[in-house]
């Protein structure tokens, strides 16, 4: 791998093979050891004597210190959605989906996830556990109820974890698009996952030179983009790269075990409110057997809906169809 060339073209094979999920460590040098990991982990600030807090009128700040930041869009008297970004994106994602829920009445929460977009970037913590204890400390410093809690891919294993650790008192519906549960990664209970050589690849890629990954990423598989006779669309690509810049490097690097490593089985089995799932049969990022199908098994009262030919990045390419399916749930 320290051939560029070679690097550049093994980055580019494994994402497109198999992508990632908006979601084994490789090695690698300095910072990102684990002995430094351990180091900053000890060293993070306590938690169990503070409470999240309001910093601003766009964001709070968690228990162990972390500045999240929000987005407040639609009526303050509105029925509440909040919508969790996938990896390696922010809040800015879900754009149209927040545009057009908050012009139809509900009030839009929408936050950069730790490490992500314009949230600060610790250096601990970039794992389910606190991304999902990061939702809840947003939803009890905004005093949020009867929430309605969607999460497109990544942001899928957010609100699974925040419903696995913080049950449903504050939730009334729940929307999976195109997320990575139960389990991306391929193990003996879960041989339709795909192999962890596919995320180390990716952690490789990101070492090598993550802009260029992200270019890829998006001009590929993400929109799918790299089938035949798609119309790529320049301002997607450029979106996704942005977000994907603005967010912190070690954090990136970290959320890739986050989103494929995270078993979420346990999490989906706690789903006792109205669920939405919906999926591409064309993703070739998060594969649907494996994933919004194999939810639907642990999901029984869970409406599955799946787009013919949607790739990953259904948000976008198909915004129109998801807007009017997440309206539809929210009203049903």
């Amino acid at each position: 791998m320290s051939n560029s060339a070679t690097n550049q073209n093994f980055s580019r094979r494994n994402v497109l093979l198999a992508g990632v999920g908006g979601a084994g460590i490789a090695a690698v040098s300095g910072a990102l050891t684990g002995a430094r990991a351990d180091a900053e982990e000890q060293a993070a600030p306590a938690s169990a004597d503070r409470s999240p807090v309001k910093q601003s009128v766009n964001t709070i700040l968690t228990r162990d210190g972390v500045e999240i930041y929000y987005k407040d869009w639609g009526p303050k008297d509105g029925p509440v959605v909040i919508l969790s970004h996938g990896w390696p994106l922010s809040s800015d994602s879900w754009e149209a989906q927040a545009l057009h829920l908050a012009n139809n009445g509900f009030r839009v929460i929408t936050h950069d996830r730790r490490g992500h977009g314009r949230s600060s970037q610790p250096w601990h913590g970039n794992d389910m556990d606190h991304y999902a204890d990061d939702l809840a400390d947003l939803i009890e410093v905004l005093d949020l109820n009867a929430v309605s809690l969607f999460g497109f891919s990544t942001g899928g294993g957010e609100i699974s974890r925040y419903i696995g650790r913080h049950g449903t008192s504050r939730v009334a519906r729940a929307g999976l698009i195109a997320a990575v549960p139960p389990l991306m990664l391929k193990t003996a209970a879960n041989p339709g996952g795909l192999p962890i050589e596919v995320f180390d690849g990716i952690r490789a890629a990101s070492i090598a030179d993550r802009s260029q990954l992200y270019k890829d990423i998006a001009a590929g598989p993400f929109f799918g983009f790299n089938r035949p006779g798609a119309k790529p669309s320049q301002g997607m690509i450029d979106s996704f790269w942005l977000q994907g810049m603005m967010a912190g490097h070690k954090n990136t690097y970290d959320s890739i075990k986050a989103f494929s490593e995270t078993d979420f089985t346990e999490d989906l089995k706690k789903f006792d409110i109205p669920t939405l799932i919906v999926h591409g049969d064309d993703d070739q990022i998060v594969p649907i057997d494996a994933a919004a199908r194999a939810s639907k098994a642990l999901v029984p009262h869970a409406t599955l809906k799946v787009y013919a030919g949607g790739p990953h990045g259904i948000t976008d390419t198909h915004k129109q169809q998801l807007n009017d399916d997440m309206l539809a749930f929210l009203k049903g």
